[in-house]
């Protein structure tokens, strides 16, 4: 049995069928839907199982959804519902401190900085304690006369300001007994109390500050000075 047109409902006999959108079609109804032009399978476009031309081809475009009363009731219920979750989250998270940063590489450098200026400062404070430091001012031993205070028709007198206090010669740490210590790396001095070696250098007259510094001399060189613990390996 031949089918029927879907366009004119007739009889579609194989001589002039046309089979496309689902449908079968006379060559003469197989036409835009608006302009009524005879389309071909190659140059149609379907839309709905309707044929249209490239000129008249329906375009999608988004729908503004209408601000209704019941459009608004369900924003601001979602709204609550999101400052409900919020709360709820915050009571979780309340008094359990900060939280773990992961370790990138961003965050390494930052700790690496960190570490820097911490040794430098640790640097300056060594530095300080070698030198001797300041010496507290004097105090007098009698509490009276240091209260006391002349007339005014009487301080017209010479004054000499009290000698400043003799700071203490820097001095070398005492060595370690017999240590002797050969470096697996090369450094480079970074501060003037370090002192600069090359791998297999051996250094003498070892102390042990920290487990990260130590001061010894470079039996090369001659020269003594801080250097990292972690550059040198005990003989």
């Amino acid at each position: 049995m031949n089918p029927l047109c879907g366009r004119c409902n007739r009889v579609v006999y194989p001589t002039e069928k046309v089979n496309c959108l689902d449908k079968y079609w006379h060559k003469g109804c197989f036409s835009c839907e608006i302009c009524k032009m005879t389309l071909n399978m190659k140059n149609y476009k379907g839309f709905e199982k309707r044929p249209y031309c490239n000129a008249h081809y329906p375009k999608t475009n988004f729908t503004c959804v209408a601000d209704t009363p019941e459009n608004l009731r369900l924003k601001q219920q979602s709204k609550m519902q999101s400052q409900v979750l919020y709360k709820e989250e915050f009571e979780k998270n309340k008094g359990k401190g900060f939280s773990v940063v992961a370790d990138t590489p961003e965050m390494q450098r930052i700790k690496k900085t960190q570490d820097n200026i911490s040794n430098i400062k640790y640097h300056e404070e060594f530095e300080k304690s070698r030198m001797g430091g300041e010496a507290p001012p004097l105090q007098p031993n009698n509490p009276t006369a240091a209260s006391y205070q002349p007339p005014a028709a009487s301080q017209n007198y010479h004054y000499e300001p009290a000698p400043e206090p003799i700071r203490q010669a820097a001095t070398a740490p005492p060595p370690s007994a017999g240590k002797r210590y050969r470096a697996v790396y090369d450094y480079v001095a970074a501060d003037e109390d370090e002192v600069s070696f090359v791998e297999g250098d051996v250094i003498v007259d070892v102390q042990q500050i920290d487990e990260g510094w130590m001061y010894g001399r470079v039996e090369r060189s001659g020269q003594q000075g801080m250097l990292p613990a972690n550059y040198v390996d005990a003989i």
